[in-house]
């Protein structure tokens, strides 16, 4: 990035000596350290009109109301915080309105206890103006410790409360600048950013899911998730306990081979007597790998985007992942699932692709300990069939049954199957089988209609030609009005989320 790096106390100090920022703060648990930062860099009297921590549950109560699920590390929490402290500002400084930009920090967070039991995390969020009497912005994020050290995990919150709200009155205008911000004086050694989120007057050009995939790609966090509505979701909270079924894929564009491997494997996940079936997700998981398209960055990320509106549209989840690897995935997955079902569902040939060892060659116990992720942790692959390569008559199934094994791999393969850690998915499709999407894309671009609406799903179809998406054939015209359609539909869903 193109901007000087600032320490900790410089910029608690920028921000005191800017006479027009004012406001509170309010830490809950292991992020006690912010208002210290902003108390030792001197001329704190310019920035804070109060701190305070309700550090016990029935003070916390009693301020801020009761938690239905008694949980005190939370998004609800942190944004009653906020909704408090900013109130109080207004109601008690009315005399500071015409020319103070108000603001209102607050923090929740779980540190890692004695026994090392459990892993750190938070939630930080800051209320504030940009301009004085004007509606107030807010930016929330939630974040995961890793450290093993509680001393250091206050430091490091301390050091992220001070980025967030600096970042805020400094780096609105260059959001990319205003995420990376966030790590600084930290790596990603300390911490991940998982969740983030920004709203406000100042900000309905911003579209979350694209700084939710920015975080992927910066590396911020290897995850995020968007629900069936579209909205940003926080992977810990959506996964927790939650039997998974997963399947990988580019979706450029969703067909009904999609389609109809989520609707199978969904079948055989159900009738799994280790699953519950009130308690499943399905997500459609693409990584980073697929993001690249043209060297276009940002037609690459809308297209991105493109897919994940279209698969949000079928009615699901969406993850963004920076796991190339299955068994990196499905390791990710574990963490949450707290040792419930987890179902993987993909193509035959991918099974080829899996019981490579040449794939795993960076690792010091190679195929073996990948596959002790893979499969160790209660995790089936649902396989779809496919026509065989260089049939003649293109017609002959290829199931899982049916792979060739590399010699040295044959056993393995052979006790996955007898085991059911391998299952074929048998209620397929035949008349779907034909369809590619390397075809159905290049259909598209050339507007062959006639060749790809009946590939893919209805609903589907229309939206790529009513917005002219993976490249549809579109006048000039046409595309202006989209693009001018997207940046209202993102204002609308940015107010949508407001709650004051």
């Amino acid at each position: 990035m193109d901007f000087k790096r600032l320490a900790t106390r410089d910029k608690a100090l920028h921000i005191n000596l800017d006479s027009s920022i004012y406001g509170s703060l309010a830490e809950i648990g292991a992020g006690q350290d912010v208002a210290a930062h902003f108390f030792k860099a001197g001329g704190a009297s310019g920035t804070i009109a109060k701190t305070m921590s309700a550090y016990d549950m029935a003070f916390s109560d009693a301020i801020y109301g009761p938690e239905p699920t008694k949980r005190y590390v939370c998004q609800s929490r942190v944004e009653k915080m906020l909704d408090k402290e900013y109130r109080l500002l207004g109601a008690r400084l009315p005399e500071r309105a015409s020319h103070t930009k108000f603001f209102a920090f607050a923090n929740t967070v779980e540190q890692i206890n004695f026994n090392r039991t459990n892993r750190g995390h938070g939630w930080l969020g800051i209320r504030f103006q940009l301009t004085p009497e004007t509606p107030p912005n807010e930016c929330i994020i939630h974040v995961q410790l890793k450290d093993s050290d509680p001393s250091v995990q206050q430091s490091t919150m301390g050091t992220l409360g001070v980025n967030l709200v600096y970042a805020c009155f400094n780096y609105h205008q260059d959001m990319e600048t205003f995420l990376m911000s966030l790590l600084d004086g930290l790596t990603v050694h300390h911490v991940a950013v998982d969740f983030f989120r920004i709203t406000g007057p100042d900000f309905e050009h911003v579209d979350n899911r694209l700084m939710s995939l920015k975080l992927v790609k910066m590396g911020l966090t290897k995850a995020t998730m968007f629900g069936p509505d579209g909205k940003v979701m926080l992977p810990a909270d959506e996964l927790y306990k939650k039997n998974i079924l997963v399947l990988r894929g580019r979706f450029r564009p969703v067909t009904l081979v999609n389609q109809d491997i989520l609707r199978q494997s969904a079948e055989e996940f159900m009738n799994d007597p280790e699953v519950d079936k009130d308690n499943i997700i399905t997500i459609a998981e693409l990584t980073l790998s697929n993001l690249r398209i043209s060297e276009n960055r940002q037609k690459d990320e809308q297209d991105f985007l493109d897919r994940v509106d279209l698969l949000c549209k079928l009615g699901v989840t969406v993850m963004i992942s920076h796991y190339s690897e299955y068994y990196r995935l499905t390791n990710y997955l574990s963490r949450h699932t707290r040792g419930r079902k987890i179902g993987v569902a993909m193509g035959v040939y991918n099974l080829e692709y899996i019981f490579n060892p040449s794939y795993y060659s960076k690792l010091k116990g190679g195929i073996l300990e990948a596959f002790g992720d893979l499969f160790g942790r209660n995790v089936n692959l649902y396989i779809y069939p496919s026509f065989k390569k260089g049939s003649e008559d293109h017609e002959t199934v290829l199931t899982s049954k049916d792979v060739e094994m590399p010699p040295s791999m044959q056993h393995l393969y052979d006790y996955l199957l007898e085991t059911g850690k391998i299952k074929d998915l048998e209620g397929y499709q035949k008349d779907h089988l034909h369809i590619l999407s390397d075809d159905v894309l290049e259909w598209i671009k050339r507007g062959e209609d006639d060749k790809w609406e009946d590939m893919v799903p209805e609903m589907v179809a229309k939206s790529i030609k009513k917005h002219c998406l993976f490249d549809y054939p579109c006048s000039v015209e046409e595309r202006i009005r989209i693009t001018q359609e997207k940046k209202e539909e993102n204002i609308q869903r940015q107010r949508k989320i407001l709650r004051w």
